[in-house]
């Protein structure tokens, strides 16, 4: 378990510098493309207490440096990169915990007010280190230092691009890492936000961190304020240094930047080949002399920090980091208010349920006591089934490809490890989905004139909720295995193909052999022969036979019994089943979530 020190208003005093040498990337589309070369053996060191820019035009092959550096992409790639700090040179993962990655697409909860964003955050990274007070006090802190005090009660989905950037590291600063990523952070944004997130950041790697972003054209003001420029052109360095210097650089080469142009402009023009081909001259030049403006010397006496922060009433506090346990209740008390304010998730799914079941029960009424409408009644039982099937399967489909940027990135930035997540959805779910299933029942169930035995109806109940968690089971493993398209898609036609094998449309005793035994698969055969079970197994007595029927064949219960081929009750067997189908289906969606993560 690391540590790690947090002040309240002032960052660590550890330095961390990266170092890379050598870095290539080849990148394939396909077995039978041939591999095209990147990164073409990139060097260069980024300080601490520097603001650096990685820049270049479309396809250069900044972004891939920057997922390189920060570990998000390692297939394909060549050469050293080394973490230097007060340990000495360290590998990527020795250091991972102690960088934060922010992408280009600001990923935030949307239904969260700013302010709840930041506890979450706060509960995840610092745990129980901290009281809630203390917390609420870094919180406003840190809020305070990236102006966005103002908006604590606005929720994130209300927030301006700006102000989602700024909150974006508001988030990541929390647990104070001395190392920082950004991909692009002025994208999307004005002169005067963009302006406002770079003053931002240059004064967070002026208080010791190292800060590294991406960045494509930016204007004059905002290329002078950073410290250091790392140019790349067709997978090649072409310059590394002061930006104040660039003009100066590029006058050595015979390259004279038009008074009053921005250089920004001008070097990307000239990378551009606007004036001619000198990308190669540039690249040696590069290599050859060092344009890095002169370190700034720090002098940084711990006592005299400590002291200063006593005289102001603050103080040095060492951080445990929560346990998995900790992080789990967190997230579980995230996902429960998540749900609540969702509306189309839960109170439409509330109504619609409540809806469908009035209007099913009324289109069989009397169905469960009628002796002349079992066959209709046995309907009803399979489409209830495939009701429930239907309206869990489908959102489920569409719920991780929606989190997956959120959870991506949280992950990554180590929140908390997979499992956590997924145990913490897995258990929020579980009581939304038996209300769904238990408002539809209750209201069918009754209206269809189903046996008044508490015993059946609980019997049925517990079908009904297997039945939707299986389903929701199956929507979880398609949303991480295929795209929401293909998975709706690949959803109701594995659907209806189970619907086939229930045993209803086609009798099991009219079965080929083979496709008998394949009906084992479908779980909708468990859920019909269940519910079947509930209603008419167990010995229930004969069912009314209305006056004006002629003939009630299926009077006797046990006669549909023997028409369906469900005569052993295997309704015990029928819950088996389909908890295994549940608990299989989980496992595997958390498995193919994982892969998701880690090829996306």
């Amino acid at each position: 378990m690391y540590q790690r020190s947090v002040l309240i208003t002032l960052p660590k005093a550890q330095s961390i510098d990266i170092e890379f040498n050598s870095v290539t990337f080849y990148a394939q589309h396909g077995c039978c493309t041939p591999k095209k070369e990147i990164l073409k053996g990139l060097s260069g060191r980024f300080k601490s207490g520097e603001l650096t820019a990685i820049m270049g035009p479309s396809g250069a092959g900044k972004s891939t440096l920057l997922n390189i550096l920060t570990g998000f992409r390692k297939k394909n790639v060549s050469g050293r990169i080394s973490y230097i700090g007060s340990n000495g040179k360290q590998e990527w993962n020795a250091y991972k915990k102690e960088s934060c990655y922010i992408q280009q697409d600001d990923q935030l909860l949307p239904l969260f007010t700013v302010n709840e964003a930041m506890q979450i955050a706060a509960d995840l990274k610092l745990g129980a280190s901290l009281n809630k007070k203390a917390k609420q006090m870094l919180i406003d802190d840190v809020l305070d230092s990236l102006d966005l005090s103002k908006t604590k009660k606005t929720r994130c989905n209300r927030l301006s691009g700006g102000q989602k950037k700024r909150l974006s590291i508001a988030l990541e600063l929390l647990d104070n890492p001395p190392v920082m990523f950004l991909d692009e952070p002025t994208t999307g944004l004005d002169s005067s936000s963009s302006l406002q997130v770079v003053s931002t950041l240059k004064s967070l790697a002026k208080a010791g961190r190292t800060i590294v972003c991406t960045i494509h054209q930016p204007s004059a003001t905002i290329y002078e304020m950073f410290d250091h420029i790392y140019l790349v052109a067709e997978g090649n360095c072409v310059y590394q240094g002061a930006a104040n210097n660039t003009v100066k650089y590029l006058n050595n080469l015979g390259l004279n930047c038009p008074k009053y142009h921005n250089p920004a402009d001008y070097i990307i023009e000239v990378i551009n080949k606007e004036y001619g081909n000198f990308n190669e001259q540039l690249a040696i030049a590069s290599c050859e002399e060092n344009w890095r403006a002169p370190p700034v010397i720090k002098n940084i006496n711990l006592q005299e920090m400590d002291r200063r922060l006593s005289e102001e009433g603050k103080a040095k506090v060492l951080i445990n980091p929560p346990s998995e346990l900790s992080r789990f209740w967190t997230l579980l008390n995230r996902n429960l208010v998540q749900l609540y304010r969702d509306w189309t998730v839960t109170h439409l799914k509330l109504i619609l349920h409540f809806c469908v079941g009035v209007l099913l029960g009324l289109l069989y009424l009397n169905a469960g006591d009628d002796g002349s409408k079992t066959i209709s009644n046995v309907g009803f039982l399979l489409v209830s089934a495939v009701y429930l099937c239907y309206t869990s399967m489908m959102p489920a489909v569409l719920h991780f490809p929606s989190q997956l940027p959120v959870l991506k990135k949280e992950q990554f930035n180590n929140w908390y490890h997979l499992k956590t997540y997924y145990a913490a959805f897995l258990v929020a779910n579980l009581p939304i989905q038996t209300l769904f299933a238990i408002i539809y029942c209750s209201i069918s169930y009754f209206l269809s004139s189903q046996p008044l035995d508490w015993n059946r109806f609980l019997m049925f109940l517990a079908i009904a909720v297997l039945t939707t968690l299986t389903a929701e089971s199956i929507g979880l493993v398609l949303g991480t295995t295929v795209n929401p398209i293909n998975g709706t898609f690949l959803g109701a036609i594995s659907t209806a193909v189970m619907l086939t094998f229930a045993g209803f449309f086609v009798l099991f005793n009219h079965m080929p052999t083979f496709l008998y035994y394949l009906s084992y698969l479908s779980y909708l055969r468990y859920s019909l022969e269940g519910l079947v079970q509930a209603v008419y197994g167990f010995n229930r007595g004969d069912l009314n036979c209305p006056e004006e029927a002629v003939y009630c064949h299926y009077r006797v219960p046990k006669t549909i019994l023997n028409e369906l081929a469900m005569t052993d009750g295997k309704y015990w067997v029928d819950i088996v089943f389909l908890s295994a189908h549940f608990v299989v289906l989980r496992i595997i969606g958390y498995c193919t979530l994982r892969r998701k993560l880690t090829v996306s």
